[in-house]
């Protein structure tokens, strides 16, 4: 299994330091590709000096503007967090989610979400991954460091580039992340305009439709067949309602 397919993105980060020893941990293992979201100082000396014999990682590293755009052209998203949530989400420990990354970046892109130093990821960036990844810590202190949490992913996804990647199982490309966000958009419109969704008070329909549609793993015709279904659906509403008016 190639690592070049997976990039590690960091959402906000506030210390300059830790996004150095990330470039650091990441190039002890083989990982070049970092991604920076809205980071509130970069470039600086302090993530230069951290970065050691990394400093070509922080040359090449993309700053983003959004985490859609970070993500745009992923097809599988793993997030770092140790927060339960009230709808669950699919997860697992490192060691497990590092096998699933690197046979998904057998496909394509692939990313792995790190979020802020104090609070972490938000449940909004946390509903674009398809897994959430925790490692295991004592209860009595499992804070970990930003760089740390880093290094032992990043540790874990270098065993899994040994192994050799898993025979193709599917007939077509698995869709960008970009292209599922679009769909849900649509989803989102349409549902609200027939009504389905009340625009006031939609409580968690599309999250629960998003963890669906997120699970299945979409490839790109199923997308494409989902939005002609939406669209045929849409044509049918309104000869309905031309004909009541006739």
């Amino acid at each position: 299994m190639s690592l070049e397919n997976i990039r590690i993105v960091l959402v906000a980060p506030s210390h300059p330091g830790n996004i150095g020893g990330a470039a650091r941990a990441m190039k002890t293992m083989g990982l070049a590709q970092l991604t920076l979201v809205r980071p509130k100082r970069f470039p600086d000396p302090q993530a230069e000096w951290r970065a050691a014999g990394a400093g070509d990682i922080l040359q090449r590293c993309q700053v983003a503007d959004s985490l859609d755009q970070a993500l745009a052209d992923c097809h599988w998203v793993a997030g770092a967090s140790a927060r339960r949530r009230r709808i669950p989400w699919p997860s697992g420990d490192v060691r497990s989610v590092a096998k699933e990354l690197a046979q998904q970046a057998a496909r394509g892109p692939v990313a792995v979400l790190f979020g802020r130093e104090a609070s972490g990821l938000t449940n909004e960036e946390l509903r674009r991954c398809h897994k959430h990844l925790h490692i295991p810590a004592s209860p009595a202190y499992p804070s970990l460091n930003l760089a740390m949490a880093v290094q032992l992913v990043a540790y874990e996804l270098y065993l899994q580039a040994a192994e050799p990647p898993p025979p193709a199982q599917w007939d077509r490309p698995p869709a960008r992340m970009q292209e599922v966000e679009d769909l849900l958009k649509r989803f989102e419109a349409e549902l609200t305009d027939a009504e389905f969704l009340d625009a006031g008070n939609p409580g968690q329909t599309m999250t629960r439709l998003r963890r669906l549609l997120t699970r299945v793993q979409l490839d790109a015709t199923e997308v494409a067949l989902l939005h002609g279904l939406l669209t045929s659906l849409r044509q049918r509403r309104e000869r309905t309602e031309q004909e009541k008016t006739d």
